[in-house]
C-alpha cells in the first residue's frame, strides 16, 4: 500500500469519526460523543487497514485520557486483563502444534474417519476445522488447514466448497470452548469485570455442543450439494506420531483433563478452584521447559500474536469506556423498550441485530460494545444477563456472509477460489440458520442452566 493510499484511508476514518461525533452530539453528552467518535475511527482503521491492527488497538491509551473518557490507568489496565493471558497460553500451544506438525497428523487422522468422496471430505474438513478451532485460534486453524484443502483437488468448484467448509467450520467450532474465538474471551473478561459468575469450561461445552453438532451437519450437507461427481485426488494415507508431536499431545491431554477436573458442577462438585488463565498459561510455558523443550523464546516469540493481545485490550477498554461514561445505560434504555416482548422474540431480535451487524465490522469490537449494553438492559429489566450476553457472543462468531465478518472468512477469501457473491449466497443461508438455532437452543435449553 502506497503512502498516498494510506493517507486517504486515515483521512476517511477521521471524516467518519467527525460525522459520527456530529450525529451523536445531538443525542448524547460531549464525553459520550467523543468516545463514539474514537470507536468509529478505530473500527474504520481496523476495517480499511489504514494503520496496522496493533497500532489502532493501542489508540485508546492515547485518545481516551486526552478526551476525558477514561484516565490512563483506567484505560491501560484493560491491556492486562487475565483473559489475555488465557489467550497467550492457548496460542503458545498452537505454536507448538504448528511447529511439530501435529496439526497435519490430526487432520490426516480426521480425514481418514470419513469416506474419501467429495462429500465425505467436505464433512471431514468442517469437523476437523471446528474441533481444532475449539482449542486453537480459529484464525490459526484456518491458516493451517487451508493449504491442505487446496491440494486435495484440482476442481475449482470443489476447492471453493472445501475452503468455505474450513472457514465455516472454524467459525462454528470456535464457540465450543471459551478459548476458541476472541468474542468468547471478551465475554469472560467482561463478566469478571461486572462481578458475574463465570460459566465453567465444562458447562460451556455442554451447553453449546448441540448447536455446534447441528451446524456441522447442516453446513456440510448444504456445501456438499451437487458434488457427487467430483473427485478427490490427494493421498490421504495415515501419518504416524513423532517424538515431539507426542509431547505436545501429552500437554494437550493433560490440559483438557485439568480443565475438566477444575470445572465445578454445581451443586455436586466445586472444582479445584484454580484460575483458568493460569492453567492455560502454565501449559503454554511448560512447552519451553524440559522434558518438553518444544518452544524456544528467541525463535518462537515472533509467532506470538501480540497484535491480537492488543486487540483484546482495546476491546476491554472500549467496554470499560461504555460503562464509565454511562453510554451503556443510555443505549440500554432504548433496548429496554423491546424487553416487554416475549423472551423468544427478544432473543430473536438480539441475535439478528448482532449477526448482521458483525458482517460489516469487527466481531471483537462489536461484542465489546454490546455486552456492557446488554448487562445494563438486564439490570433494568430483570432479564437473565448471562443468557442474553451469551446469545450475543455466539452470534458474533456466526456471521458467514462477508470476508470482513470473521478472520476465517477473510482467510478463505484470500485463497482466490471464492467470490464474494458465492460467500454471501451461502453465508446468508447459514446466518438465518444460525440465528434460528441459537435462539431455539437458548430459549429451550440454556435458560434452564443459567
Amino acid at each position: 500500500m502506497s503512502k498516498t493510499q494510506q493517507t486517504k484511508k486515515i483521512l476517511f476514518a477521521i471524516l467518519l469519526a467527525v460525522i459520527g461525533f456530529g450525529i451523536m452530539i445531538t443525542f448524547f453528552t460531549l464525553q459520550q460523543s467523543l468516545m463514539v467518535a474514537t470507536i468509529v475511527l478505530m473500527v474504520t482503521l481496523w476495517t480499511n487497514e489504514g494503520l496496522p491492527m496493533a497500532v489502532v488497538s493501542l489508540l485508546p491509551i492515547v485518545f481516551f485520557p486526552a478526551l476525558g473518557v477514561l484516565t490512563t490507568k483506567e484505560t491501560s489496565i484493560n491491556y492486562a486483563n487475565p483473559i489475555i493471558y488465557l489467550f497467550l497460553g492457548g496460542f503458545l500451544i498452537a505454536i507448538a502444534v504448528e511447529k511439530t506438525g501435529l496439526h497435519k497428523v490430526i487432520a490426516s487422522r480426521m480425514l481418514n474417519l470419513f469416506p474419501s468422496s467429495a462429500r465425505g471430505i467436505i464433512f471431514a474438513l468442517i469437523i476437523t476445522s471446528g474441533l481444532l478451532s475449539s482449542v486453537l485460534s480459529n484464525t490459526t486453524t484456518t491458516l493451517l488447514l487451508l493449504p491442505i484443502a487446496l491440494f486435495l483437488t484440482e476442481d475449482v468448484r470443489l476447492k471453493m466448497r472445501l475452503a468455505l467448509g474450513i472457514a465455516y467450520g472454524a467459525n462454528i467450532g470456535g464457540i465450543l470452548t471459551p478459548i476458541g474465538t476472541p468474542p468468547n474471551l471478551v465475554l469472560l473478561g467482561i463478566m469478571e469485570e461486572m462481578g458475574m459468575e463465570a460459566i465453567p469450561f465444562a458447562q460451556w461445552m455442554y451447553m453449546v455442543a448441540p448447536l455446534v453438532f447441528v451446524m456441522f451437519i447442516a453446513v456440510g450437507f448444504i456445501l456438499s450439494l451437487g458434488v457427487e461427481n467430483l473427485d478427490i485426488d490427494a493421498d490421504l494415507s495415515k501419518k504416524s506420531l513423532e517424538g515431539d508431536q507426542k509431547k505436545v499431545l501429552y500437554v494437550l491431554f493433560g490440559l483438557i483433563a485439568i480443565l475438566i477436573v477444575n470445572a465445578p458442577i454445581k451443586p455436586y462438585y466445586n472444582g479445584l478452584g484454580l484460575s483458568e488463565p493460569g492453567i492455560l498459561l502454565a501449559a503454554g510455558l511448560l512447552l519451553f521447559a524440559p522434558p518438553f523443550s518444544i518452544l524456544d523464546w528467541m525463535k518462537d516469540k515472533e509467532n506470538i500474536p501480540f497484535r491480537i493481545m492488543f486487540l483484546f485490550g482495546a476491546g476491554f477498554a472500549i467496554a470499560a469506556a461504555f460503562t464509565k461514561t454511562g453510554m451503556a445505560a443510555e443505549v440500554a434504555s432504548y433496548l429496554v423498550e423491546f424487553s416487554t416482548l416475549p423472551i423468544l422474540l427478544f432473543l430473536l431480535l438480539l441475535a439478528a441485530l448482532v449477526t448482521f451487524t458483525t458482517e460489516i465490522t469487527s466481531n471483537t469490537a462489536l461484542i465489546s460494545i454490546m455486552l456492557p449494553v446488554l448487562y445494563q438492559v438486564a439490570e433494568l429489566t430483570g432479564l437473565n444477563a448471562t443468557l442474553i450476553m451469551l446469545v450475543a457472543t455466539i452470534c458474533a462468531s456466526y456471521a458467514f456472509m462477508l470476508p470482513i465478518a470473521t478472520p476465517p472468512n477473510a482467510i478463505a477469501m484470500s485463497s482466490g477460489v471464492i467470490t464474494i457473491k458465492r460467500m454471501a449466497t451461502y453465508g446468508f443461508v447459514f446466518n438465518i440458520l444460525g440465528i434460528l438455532l441459537i435462539v431455539t437452543i437458548a430459549n429451550f435449553f440454556w435458560r434452564h442452566l443459567l
